[in-house]
């Protein structure tokens, strides 16, 4: 008897899954990888030559500093036995001071760097969600995500925002 109530229900469950899955497969949807368009499109490439043209000199600069202090070290290291005290006193101050100026110029670099990285890539960002929207306007997308945990080939777009990117003045 229970057997025979838990039929209709049993019926209006497949009935709805069956809904569902219709009203699934008339739903197109698209998916673009956010992290692949920033790597390999043009507009993303140029952006990163221009930071690396932008900040090179700089970066240089620290290298040449950074060599420089090690020397230093190095150098004060292996004469500090052979130093009178004073003297040992006053070129590990200066050494300090000279690695304490370093690290300030060195964060300075990075969050001038940071910063522009920041802006060059909200540029790409916008460009690339519009073409993302013209692709969902013209192609009649319900939807397109730019954050998936898994997603198949047959809705990956990134290609064609790549494409689109790439295409664009």
């Amino acid at each position: 008897m229970k057997t025979l109530s838990l039929m209709p229900m049993l019926a209006a469950a497949v009935l709805a899954a069956g809904v569902t899955v219709a009203a699934a497969q008339e739903l197109k949807i698209g998916y673009v990888n956010s992290e692949r368009v920033l790597r390999e499109a043009g507009p993303a490439k140029a952006a990163q030559a221009k930071l690396e043209s932008e900040f090179s000199k700089r970066e240089k600069e620290l290298a040449d500093v950074a060599a420089k202090l090690k020397t230093a070290s190095e150098k004060l290291e292996k004469d500090a036995p052979t130093l009178a005290e004073g003297d040992r006193s006053r070129r590990q101050r200066d050494l300090v001071e000279q690695d304490r100026e370093f690290q300030r110029k060195r964060r300075e670099f990075q969050e001038d760097l940071n910063q522009r990285k920041n802006e060059e890539l909200a540029g790409v960002v916008d460009r690339a969600n519009k073409v993302i929207k013209q692709i969902f306007e013209t192609e009649k997308y319900d939807v397109i995500l730019q954050e998936a945990v898994f997603a198949g080939p047959r809705v990956d777009i990134t290609d064609k925002v790549i494409k689109a990117l790439n295409g664009a003045k």
